[in-house]
């Protein structure tokens, strides 16, 4: 019932969840000059939010390498977990910046900041992709969910679980990992 309720009332503001949409990018940028701004490192804390960001670039890594945008139902890899996996592994990206910053208050405004970005970019995208694949992707979304993984279940899939290197470069995956190292030094710098 919260589920029905909830699309009614996200297929009703869909314009407005498709601006949010094409503003996260732009909006990510200003926030992350804010995060280098005010961030106050150190050695431990770059070293401890590195520790965090490496399964982010790993989980998102692996989901591109099974993403064909707008060309097949991606259901494979770490997209039998979760709807969302490069998200999680933005989410996860976030939280290691935050902690290689210190401040408490730049954690606040990221999880503020993808909690009003990204839902709705997933909302958008749950039903750009039903539009696309109707039922099938009807199938996928009840079994599952849309972003944290339930432990024990997966999506059945019969396909290569390691993914495709290609799609990594078409995906243009390599830039996250482009702009992690950027953020890294400049952090790095901060502390020196």
């Amino acid at each position: 019932m919260i589920r029905s309720k909830w699309r009614r009332w996200s297929l009703t503001h869909l314009g407005l969840l498709r601006a949010v949409r094409r503003a996260r990018v732009p909006a990510s940028g200003v926030l992350f000059l804010v995060f280098l701004i005010e961030a106050q490192p150190t050695i431990t804390s770059v070293l401890g939010g590195t520790v965090l960001a490496l399964p982010g670039l790993g989980l998102r890594a692996w989901a591109s390498r099974h993403l064909r945008k707008d060309r097949a139902l991606t259901t494979t890899g770490p997209y039998a977990y979760t709807r969302n996996p490069l998200y999680l592994g933005s989410f996860l990206l976030g939280l290691a910046l935050a902690l290689a910053c210190r401040s408490e208050w730049l954690l606040v405004c990221f999880l503020i900041f993808f909690a009003s970005v990204y839902v709705p970019t997933m909302i958008v995208e749950a039903e750009h992709l039903r539009t696309l694949f109707g039922a099938a992707f009807e199938a996928y979304e009840r079994q599952v969910p849309l972003f944290f993984p339930r432990p024990g279940r997966r999506f059945r899939a019969s396909e290569n679980a390691a993914g495709d290197w290609a799609l990594y470069i078409e995906n243009r995956e390599y830039r996250v990992l482009l702009g992690y190292g950027l953020v890294l030094a400049v952090l790095l710098a901060k502390v020196l």
